[in-house]
Parts: C-alpha cells; structure tokens; sequence
C-alpha cells in the first residue's frame, strides 16, 4: 500500500523543515511555495493532508486570506483532505470566520510546537 500523500505549501516558512515527522507517522510529503502552484497540482494529486499557512490581507477585495482560493480547489479535486492550518495567533478571529464555510481539521500557532503538530497528524489515524 502506498503512503498518503501529505502536501505542505511554505510560503513565508520561519519554521523547522518538517518532512521528516511527516515520513516518521507514515506520509509522503511535499512540498510547494505557493497556493497558485498547489491548486495547480490538486488537480493531478490527491493528499489526504495538506497544511498550509494563514496569511491575512486586508488589502484582498474578493476574499480575506490567502486560503479560499486553496478551499475552493480542495472542494473540487480533493474534498476528503484534512487541513492543518500554521497561523499568528493574532489572526484567530479571521480563521475563526473561515472555518464557517470550510472545514480545518486543526491550527497551530506560530512558533509551531512539533509535538503538537505529531499530535495532530497521529489524531488522522
């Protein structure tokens, strides 16, 4: 059987290259830098994970943060992925307006505790 596919989209980073945690509890990771190119590859991959960062703006006119338009995709090719957002704590409130249309399995607050993000992966299973 192969390994669920878990896709991280690092935009801004700051953290700890995680690939081997994600190997250690049974995924493939990979990776990409931008929301663009992940809508890009959903269309011709299915990840039972996908992580990404929050990033608000408020400068978007159509939309609040860089993740509707990866929501969007997601509910077209990969409805069944489990979503794991990285967020300043700071922006709770908007992520709090987005989990009313889409569903986010679980969010860490920057500086990412590695535990809790095993946590989360091993809560998948």
């Amino acid at each position: 059987m192969t390994e669920p596919l878990l896709l991280s989209i690092v935009e801004l980073g700051g953290y700890p290259d995680f690939s081997e945690l994600f190997r250690s509890r049974g995924f493939r990771p990979e990776k990409l830098h931008s929301v663009r190119k992940a809508q890009g590859w959903l269309k011709r991959h299915r990840p039972a994970v996908v992580i990404a960062e929050f990033h608000f703006d408020p400068e978007l006119r159509d939309r609040m943060s860089n993740l509707e338009s990866l929501f969007a995709t997601l509910q077209r090719y990969a409805p069944e992925a489990k979503v794991i957002v990285f967020i300043d704590p700071s922006h709770r409130p908007r992520l709090q307006q987005l989990e009313q249309r889409y569903p986010v399995f679980g969010a860490l607050d920057y500086p990412i505790d590695r535990q809790a993000l095993a946590a989360l992966l091993d809560g998948l299973a």
